[in-house]
């Protein structure tokens, strides 16, 4: 696209400033996408899709006016332009004079995944244990080249590659079902995705699990320790947390940390990181979805609440520092504050010594789903992985764990941080949007939970 196509673009998004605009941009997507879906030893589903498209918005006060439309032409840009302009401003605006022909395209395209190696992996899961019912396996790949023009001048140019395998495993014994997930996923190039790893890897961790859970013994209930191994993932901290610190909930009044600017909100060797910039992590991007540079942003420091993660729009309508997590899940939508990958630093314990530390205990080692509210922090998670902890020793598997608290009260509680910082991915649902993420934390003893169980 040429320099004098961004300058029309630029000029005309500059206008709307001029007529009482606080902001203006229009996002561009090109991408392609491919997903493979094998279960129970045949393949149920391969697809292929385009994701072209533009949206237009324009910012006055705190309403924002938005018009998207299918395609990267200049004719679709115009049209819905003018269109987001009209509802703005409420006179009707003309479309671009002497501009033609695409302004974004793809230039290179992804390959569909290799499935020939997944019929070989189911049979290799059948064969290593006579248990398995069931398999499925599902690998998607999408590259996206998008590019974002705004009325402060700031144009922003990126390609981003992601690539996701999953695997889901169910297990038989004596008419009881086990069932247990898997998954890789990373934002690098296609050729890069099994760099260091292996699908065989991703298989086997979930066919591991869903056996050691057919013989675990249902989990006691009441208040005790809990030791989150860093592989557990950074459920409770995504979830618990850190959706309180976007601040569009914040603003909202729907966060229990509104108003907590400077004030201790954790324990003092607690530091929590929203951080895009990390290399090939699944929630990593050069610029965010509104033209924003990515960067590392310090929410909680040494226990002392620091930063909210913030978009133009609340930048702008809260006097917030402009962090760069405006995110959006295409051309469809309007961006909003979302996490990218978020961690809590690691600390100088080691995963014996916390251990140690537990005479009586739950130590989990993988996280399910959940709920939260982010008005109060409440929470209740379920456990996919968890052992009995007697002694300092670990004991034997349980299965039926459920985590209830309080985010808050979490991060005040914890009094150990191990130095094993992991991160998993994950895709964050948020205003009827679905983005990439990852979320990490090290091992973290917690000093008191109230754990759900099936044995009283």
């Amino acid at each position: 696209m040429s320099d004098r196509v961004i300058e029309t673009i630029a000029q005309r998004l500059a206008d709307t400033e001029k007529n009482g605009a606080v902001h203006a941009d229009v996002f561009m997507q090109a991408g392609t996408a491919h997903s493979a879906h094998y279960e129970d030893g045949r393949i149920e589903e391969l697809a292929s899709s385009n994701t072209d498209g533009s949206g237009a918005r324009i910012i006055i006060g705190d309403r924002t006016f938005y018009s998207h439309s299918p395609g990267t032409s200049s004719s679709a840009l115009s049209l819905i332009l003018s269109e987001a302009e009209t509802s703005a401003f409420g006179t009707k605006h003309p479309p671009f004079e002497n501009l033609s022909g695409p302004i974004l395209t793809m230039e290179e395209n992804i390959l569909p995944p290799d499935i020939g190696y997944m019929k070989e992996l189911d049979l290799k899961i059948r064969k290593d244990s006579k248990y398995v019912r069931q398999a499925a396996f599902r690998y998607n790949i999408s590259k996206r080249k998008v590019l974002i023009i705004r009325s402060d001048g700031r144009c922003a140019e990126d390609s981003r590659t992601y690539c996701s395998f999953s695997v889901m495993v169910i297990v038989e014994k004596d008419g009881l079902l086990q069932t247990a997930s898997e998954r890789r996923s990373m934002a690098v190039p296609q050729k890069n995705f099994w760099s260091g790893s292996a699908p065989e890897e991703v298989a086997f961790a979930a066919l591991k699990r869903a056996l050691l859970m057919l013989d675990a013994k249902p989990c006691p209930a009441g208040r005790m320790k809990v030791l989150l191994a860093g592989e557990a993932g950074g459920t409770v901290i995504h979830e618990a947390c850190g959706h309180g610190l976007e601040a569009d909930i914040v603003e909202k009044d729907h966060s229990i940390y509104r108003g907590k600017i400077g004030e201790k909100v954790a324990h003092e060797s607690v530091t929590m990181i929203d951080d895009p910039t990390i290399p090939c992590l699944y929630g990593s991007y050069r610029f965010d979805d509104e033209g924003t540079p990515a960067r590392r942003n310090i929410l909680i420091e040494n226990g002392i609440l620091r930063s909210y993660l913030t978009d133009i729009l609340t930048s702008k309508t809260s006097g917030l520092p402009l962090t760069g997590n405006g995110r959006r899940q295409s051309y469809r939508n309007i961006p909003v504050p979302r996490m990218s990958n978020t961690l809590v630093a690691p600390g100088g314990s080691d995963f014996d010594s916390m251990l140690a530390m537990t005479d009586r205990g739950l130590l989990v080692k993988k996280m399910g789903g959940g709920e939260v509210n982010p008005t109060t922090g409440d929470f209740v998670f379920y456990v996919s992985e968890a052992y009995i902890i007697k002694k300092g020793r670990i004991s034997h598997p349980v299965k039926g764990a459920i985590l209830t608290g309080n985010g808050p009260a979490v991060l005040e509680n914890i009094t150990a941080l191990g130095s094993d910082l992991c991160m998993d991915p994950g895709v964050c649902g948020k205003s009827g949007q679905s983005v990439p993420v990852t979320d990490g934390q090290p091992s973290m003893l917690i000093e008191g939970m109230t754990v759900g169980g099936s044995e009283a």
